[in-house]
């Protein structure tokens, strides 16, 4: 199994072809001619409908997918693999079952070329792992990598058994650190000064704390944003292009809009354009809104080498 490289699309079939004005074959029920046998505790049947609550569980726990067709033997030779498996991990990671033949537009979000085709779903990310029949050894080594990859990204939890009644009680909140509970709550009455200062304290007990580092790039951000008015913010970068302040005004407040693009851009544009003390400034709110956004977001990638482009 190939761990991916770097960020791959999220799944959704909502952009594929339609395809529901075309006959499609009936997936037979389990247990009858040609259909799989009934599920076990950790095997769910899918289909378009289900699919877009499959991919969310993804980020509670691993999901793998098996595409299959009721003309191939070797669909049902590896389904009941993966079924076996499933039941003797209890919950680790989640079977899902999917007739690509009555639903295309899901093969084609795996990009599957042949039946069986086996993925993983981790957070919503597809990782292939691999294609027609595989001996049962083979695949509980493949699995094993899957739940590998799953815990060093956190994705930790548990599917719960088929015949495990509704929960009538929410799963707790995970306890925050002391520190960064104190920040929360201080976010939650509008004291930044106060989540300012819980943030900072944590930096300085961890310099390592990343959440800290966020949180506190995020705290900036509203801090600085909370007298802003964005129409006068526009017109005054676009009446005075050189004036620092302004531009990084509009950039604070497009990041706030979800105009994460474009602040980038202009902040990389102003970079282009000044010098000394004015262009350090510029750098600073770059980098302090790639913490907001967060690291790992393909935007910040993309706008970090612009940012570098730009200075060297």
């Amino acid at each position: 199994m190939s761990q991916p490289t770097g960020p791959r699309p999220r799944l959704d079939v909502r952009g594929a072809v339609d395809l529901s004005t075309l006959n499609r074959p009936e997936t037979p029920a389990p247990g009858s001619p040609g259909g799989l046998p009934s599920p076990g505790a950790y095997v769910v049947d899918v289909d378009q409908t289900t699919f877009p609550d499959l991919v969310q569980s993804s980020t509670q726990h691993p999901v793998v997918v098996v595409l299959w067709s009721p003309r191939s033997e070797a669909s049902a030779t590896v389904a009941a693999d993966l079924a076996a498996l499933a039941d003797e991990d209890a919950g680790r990671w989640l079977l899902a079952r999917i007739d690509a033949e009555a639903n295309p537009q899901i093969a084609q979000a795996f990009q599957a070329q042949s039946v069986p085709t086996v993925v993983a779903v981790l957070a919503g990310q597809p990782l292939p792992l691999f294609q027609g029949a595989y001996p049962r050894d083979q695949v509980r080594a493949v699995l094993d990598q899957v739940l590998a990859a799953a815990e060093a990204n956190g994705i930790t939890g548990r599917a719960a058994p088929n015949d495990a009644g509704p929960s009538t009680e929410p799963e707790p909140e995970p306890e925050l650190p002391p520190l960064h509970q104190a920040a929360h709550d201080a976010i939650e009455r509008d004291d930044l000064e106060a989540a300012t200062a819980a943030y900072e304290q944590a930096l300085k007990e961890n310099p390592r704390d990343a959440l800290a580092r966020a949180g506190l790039a995020q705290v900036g951000l509203l801090d600085r944003t909370r007298a802003l008015d964005l129409q006068e913010a526009r017109a005054a970068a676009a009446a005075d292009p050189t004036d620092v302040d302004a531009q990084l005004a509009v950039a604070d407040l497009d990041i706030l809009g979800g105009k994460v693009e474009d602040a980038f851009s202009r902040l990389v544009d102003v970079l282009r354009t000044t010098s000394g003390p004015e262009r350090e400034r510029v750098r600073v709110r770059l980098v302090d809104l790639f913490e907001v956004i967060g690291g790992e977001d393909p935007r910040v990638i993309a706008a970090r080498r612009a940012m570098a482009s730009a200075l060297y």
